[in-house]
């Protein structure tokens, strides 16, 4: 993971540019570097994966034309002799070094053409102007805003713009900034035909583009680990990079030490996929403590966010301090496409797949936000196969009504598709969901329930979640996060556009706490 910042004013300060931008060196303390374009500023924080060596380092540089890009660019060899074929030569190994070619070749229809997760920022010397990007789903951060002057700024987080910016807002996934508008170039969330195939042939294409999205996102310079919580969605992550990797995979679990859930399943998957597995072991005072920390990295108030990420964000610490473990592959974004314990409720088909397409569009505020910061503020880039650009596309497209849990199982088609490959144990290919907040252990939400309790009087309570009107906290534990939130992005709250909550217009969905743990099929989740 690495951190990129643009400053498009040719009279920009770069004391200020380089206050703002020392915010973000965790996610990239390789190398850092600060360049003027003649036109503003560029910088970046590197985290080497691919092409280690110093050729490697941003910003790239050709004809007078400036990028810095945080991304990940799949299937780069082929696109790189297509390159050279044109007469272009190339100095390094990265990955990155063929964005410039490839916006002389394809100017913003190169956004497109991209199975990549990125963000990034182009100044192009030919017409002296900015051009910004983000990948369809958000995996990669990227933020903006205006200064005094109403020059724009970008950057990997909203911390680098504090105090240049009055107002930080999240950069749109899909979409592009150029002649100072945002045009959408990829509406990942948009199905543009259903797809009625058959049942397996669903499953057969699930379980293919799956393993495609595995096997790309194995490809790196740098070494390889693997968060395991003994979900579905972690566990078949790791189970399809064991079989594609000729040595045994390095898992990770991260569990409380007196009720964690995921900890026993994890280490049945290990055992079965022959990893390298190791084990961390938090307690309530490692939770407590870790909290402000947390907050301040994430930039949000949002709870499920929050609670999940203090567990995640631990793991990623231990990893960061006792490895030299670069990159993260994780199981993200399945429940948007496959459904979450809540969407069980969903009344319709067609309900179903709006939900989806609502939780896919604002996956950036919430699980991806989550997964990058706790990694990449650990020095580690995270990679999400479930959010591989062909898999997403294909799964929104199926037929709804093959999505709804009419099977009596929540998730049955991904299940389905891997159940005759025996890659994983039957008991974790059909093991119930639970929420990973609550599987690091339940006593870690309680405890942050309790501490909250504590901390503020019911007459505190009352009077203090008066003072917000966007998201106003509904809950001690909210009130908490928001105050926290403040603390460190003051008045920036609408970055986020609300809670994470289950639907509460649906039927069984009219709850106050945004764990599945309130649900009335949560059931055998919490064993």
């Amino acid at each position: 993971m690495c951190s990129i910042m643009g400053y498009c004013d040719a009279d920009a300060s770069m004391d200020a540019f380089e206050e703002g931008f020392r915010r973000s060196v965790s996610r990239g303390p390789d190398m850092s570097a600060v360049v003027n374009t003649g036109g503003g500023l560029l910088g970046f924080h590197r985290l080497a994966i691919m092409g280690l060596h110093p050729e490697g380092m941003q910003p790239f540089e050709r004809d007078g034309s400036y990028v810095v890009c945080n991304g990940e660019l799949y299937g780069f060899a082929a696109l790189k002799r297509e390159l050279e074929a044109k007469g272009y030569s190339f100095v390094s190994e990265s990955d990155c070094e063929l964005i410039l070619p490839l916006w002389f070749e394809h100017g913003v229809e190169l956004f497109p053409l991209l199975d990549a997760e990125f963000a990034m920022v182009l100044y192009d010397g030919r017409t002296k102007e900015f051009i910004a990007a983000r990948d369809p789903i958000g995996i990669r951060p990227l933020f903006y805003g205006y200064d005094k002057k109403g020059a724009v700024l970008f950057a990997s987080e909203a911390r680098n713009l504090l105090g240049l910016c009055a107002e930080i807002k999240p950069f749109p996934p899909g979409h592009y900034w150029k002649n100072g508008a945002f045009v959408c170039y990829n509406d990942i969330a948009k199905v543009d035909a259903v797809c009625h195939d058959d049942l397996e042939t669903v499953c057969r294409n699930i379980h293919d583009k799956l393993i495609a999205g595995v096997r790309k996102r194995l490809v790196a310079d740098a070494k390889v680990g693997f968060l395991l919580s003994g979900g579905l969605d972690s566990s078949l992550v790791c189970a399809i990079a064991a079989r594609e990797s000729a040595e045994p995979i390095k898992t990770f679990a991260i569990g409380m030490d007196v009720d964690a859930i995921d900890l026993k399943y994890a280490r049945i998957v290990a055992e079965f996929i022959h990893s390298d597995h190791t084990e961390v072991i938090i307690s309530k005072q490692d939770v407590l403590a870790a909290l402000e920390t947390v907050v301040s990295i994430l930039g949000t108030y949002d709870i499920t966010t929050i609670r999940a990420s203090i567990g995640m964000y631990l793991v990623c610490k231990a990893i960061h301090e006792q490895t030299d473990i670069r990159v993260l592959l994780t199981g993200e974004i399945s429940d948007e496409l496959f459904g979450y314990k809540y969407t069980d409720f969903a009344p319709s088909a067609e309900e179903f797949q709006r939900e989806a397409e609502k939780r896919l569009r604002e996956l950036y505020m919430y699980d991806v936000l989550r997964a990058d910061r706790c990694i990449a503020d650990n020095s580690i880039e995270a990679r999400v196969p479930f959010g591989d650009l062909d898999f997403v596309k294909y799964v929104m497209a199926i037929d709804p009504a093959r999505k709804l849990n009419t099977y009596g199982k929540g998730k049955y088609l991904l299940r389905h598709a891997f159940e005759a490959d025996g890659i994983l144990p039957e008991s974790i290919l059909w093991r119930e969901k639970a929420a990973f907040s609550d599987a690091v252990g339940h006593s870690m939400v309680d405890d942050l329930k309790e501490y909250a309790e504590k901390y503020y009087t019911d007459e505190d309570f009352q009077l203090r979640s008066l003072r917000y009107s966007h998201a106003r906290p509904f809950t001690k534990e909210s009130l908490l996060y928001r105050e926290l939130f403040e603390r460190y992005y003051p008045g920036q709250a609408k970055m986020i556009v609300d809670f994470w909550m289950p639907n509460k217009s649906w039927k069984g969905c009219d709850v106050n706490d945004p764990s599945a743990r309130v649900l009335s099929n949560y059931g055998a989740s919490g064993v």
